[in-house]
Formats: C-alpha cells, structure tokens, sequence
C-alpha cells in the first residue's frame, strides 16, 4: 500500500494504477482542474503526501504545474513517452504494470521554495542541454537518467533544482549518455 494518494488525470489512469500497486488517488478530471480538487490534493498533501503522476505529454505538465503549486513539497512519478504510449496515444493508461511501478519506485520530491539543487545554467550549457544544436534529445536522455521526465530548457533547470539533483547525479548521469553515444 503506498502510504501518499496518486493525483492523475483521469478514471483509466486510475485503472492502471490499481492494476500496478495498492494507492488511494485523486483524479483531476483534465486540465480544467476545479477549486474543490485542489482543495482536497492540498489537504492530501497535508495529511498523507501526495504523488503527482500525469501523463507525459504537454497537458499532463501544465496539470503538474498547477497541482504542484497548490501541494508544495509533494512528490514526483514521470513516466517516458514510449512507456506510456499505445497507438499514438499517450497517457499513463497505456503503461505496463512494471513501468508504472518502476516510476513510482523512482520518486523524486520536490524542495520546498528557497531550497535549491547544485546544479548550474553553466552546467546545462557545458553538457550541451542548452543552446546546442541536440539540447532537446540529449535532455531527453538525461531526465530519463534523472528520473525528472522531459522539459524544455528552463523547465529542465527548475527541476534540477527543485528536486536538489546534486553535481554528482548530473555528472554521472552525463557519464552514463556519453558513454551510450559512444556505444552506438
């Protein structure tokens, strides 16, 4: 049983999640998220921690966006596009059992505001996640590699830092691409 409640879109995510691990959840019925669901995530974060696990694609962000403002500190499941998709379409109902318990094994919680991580906009830019002509694949692979999903620039940063991903994660996880790039 996971001890926080499971906030996702929708009734089959909610499916799936059952299929996968024994959890309460709060679905947030889309994008067009009501007053009285951020009310009751917030008093889930309050009194049990709360999960955010939305889908990986632009709509589940912006959900991610909004709940996280109204649950500081909760926790974070990502899950990749291509475990999440079946026949163009993409969503956490689509994922095996063992992808949606591996994202929820690989939780990364979120700092509380004026906590920060060690990583740098120069260190983006020296690993090429920035301004380089492969800075969306290669930050694919790295936050695949971090477990903080895929962002864009300026997203990738803020969830280097407010998941306090160390300099020690980030090199290695660089390490860990490089090395792959190599190998193909």
């Amino acid at each position: 049983m996971i001890k926080e409640i499971i906030v996702v879109e929708g009734k089959d995510d909610t499916a799936a999640i059952k299929r996968a691990v024994e959890a309460d959840t709060i679905e947030t019925n889309g994008s067009a998220i009501g007053e009285d669901v951020l009310r009751r995530i917030a008093l889930a974060n309050e009194r049990r921690g709360v999960i955010i696990f939305t889908d990986p694609d632009h709509a589940g962000e912006r959900i991610r966006k909004i709940v996280a403002r109204h649950a500081p500190g909760c926790k974070h499941a990502f899950l990749p596009q291509e475990k999440a998709s079946y026949k163009g379409d993409i969503g956490i109902e689509n994922a095996s059992t063992d992808a949606i318990r591996q994202a929820l094994s690989e939780l990364r919680t979120e700092a509380l505001s004026g906590e920060g991580g060690e990583i740098t906009w120069e260190d983006l830019m020296e690993a090429g996640l920035i301004v380089h002509s492969d800075a969306a694949r290669r930050r694919l692979i790295m936050g695949k590699l971090l477990g903080i999903g895929y962002a864009n620039g300026k997203q990738f940063f803020k969830r280097c830092t407010s998941f306090q991903i160390t300099k020690s994660e980030f090199v290695d996880a660089l390490r860990e691409m490089e090395q792959k790039a190599e190998g193909s």
